[in-house]
């Protein structure tokens, strides 16, 4: 038997069906505007599936995107209703976590975007300053280079908090970061306080490659994959939309599980999901774990 911490799936893409909005650059951060109480909800559900950590709405809250939506006067008001709706959700559920998500600056899955360190770590300290007395830890999420994650996890030890640095990996080569780096070369990061790593936001048939290369280094680690078909060129232009990438549909509930077993037949012990993978899927995918005998924490 192993202790499994079963983390929450996608939440943008949830916001996006339930909402009815078009998608926007921002739709994640803006719906909290104009939809209140709808992310305690999808927190609220995925709580209820089995998941044992809440990822906060905050991935996309950085000044550069909403100095560009002309929201940035929001700033400060949007992490406060972000962390309010995850903790009015755990209320109900005592025992579960709350990590704060720091996402990458200016765009995802854009290494060529990267900010120098030095640049980034004070904009990401500011952030993880604002999450620190209202979550667990703080999870950064879908580096793309190691310089990307370099300037994350300096940044994010201003929390004081467990930092998690979850990478996103090519979809059509696991081994390497979106950057084309080795994902091995993450090692060197090691000399920063982190305690666990994982990867995510890539195609589930990359995570296999991804997770043998974290295993070695020796921290906890695990997967959360995405349900697109892969991330189109359109949506690395400036300012994209969801519009710009596929669904992909024989991601069922049962296949997702499927892979995230063999992930923890490798050794993975946080699993979870990103974009497109939903309360159904993690709702099956604890049940498959406490059928094959572990332990959900």
């Amino acid at each position: 038997m192993t202790d499994i911490t079963l983390l929450d799936g996608g939440m943008g893409q949830e916001l996006l069906a339930r909402s009815g909005d078009d998608p926007t650059p921002l739709w994640a951060t803006r719906v909290m505007l104009d939809h209140p109480g709808l992310v305690r909800d999808i927190h609220a559900d995925y709580f209820a599936a089995g998941a044992t950590i809440a990822t906060t709405n905050t991935y996309a809250i950085h000044h550069d995107r909403l100095l560009r939506a002309d929201l940035d006067q929001m700033f400060h008001t949007l992490y406060l209703r972000a962390l309010a709706e995850a903790h009015e959700a755990r209320a109900a559920h005592p025992g579960t976590r709350i990590a704060g998500s720091l996402g990458p600056l200016q765009a995802s899955y854009r290494p060529d975007l990267t900010e120098p360190v030095a640049a980034a770590a004070p904009k990401y300290a500011e952030i993880a300053r604002l999450l620190s007395p209202h979550v667990d830890l703080i999870l950064i999420e879908t580096a793309a280079s190691i310089e990307a994650a370099e300037g994350a996890v300096i940044g994010a030890q201003a929390a004081g908090k467990p930092v998690w640095l979850s990478v996103s990996v090519d979809d059509r080569d696991g081994l390497k970061l979106r950057s084309g780096e080795p994902v091995a070369d993450l090692q060197r990061l090691l000399e920063h306080p982190i305690a666990a790593l994982l990867a995510n936001c890539s195609v589930p048939e990359a995570m296999a490659d991804a997770l043998a290369a974290l295993k070695p280094m020796g921290k906890p680690f695990g997967a959360y994959a995405n349900g697109f078909t892969h991330i189109s060129g359109n949506f690395l232009k400036d300012a994209p939309t969801v519009k710009e990438l596929t669904h992909r549909h024989d991601l069922t509930p049962e296949k997702y599980a499927d892979f995230a077993l063999r992930w923890v037949a490798q050794g993975a012990t946080i699993v979870g999901g990103c974009c497109e993978v939903g309360p159904a899927h993690i709702r099956h995918l604890k049940g498959r774990l406490i059928a094959e005998g572990h332990r959900i924490v």
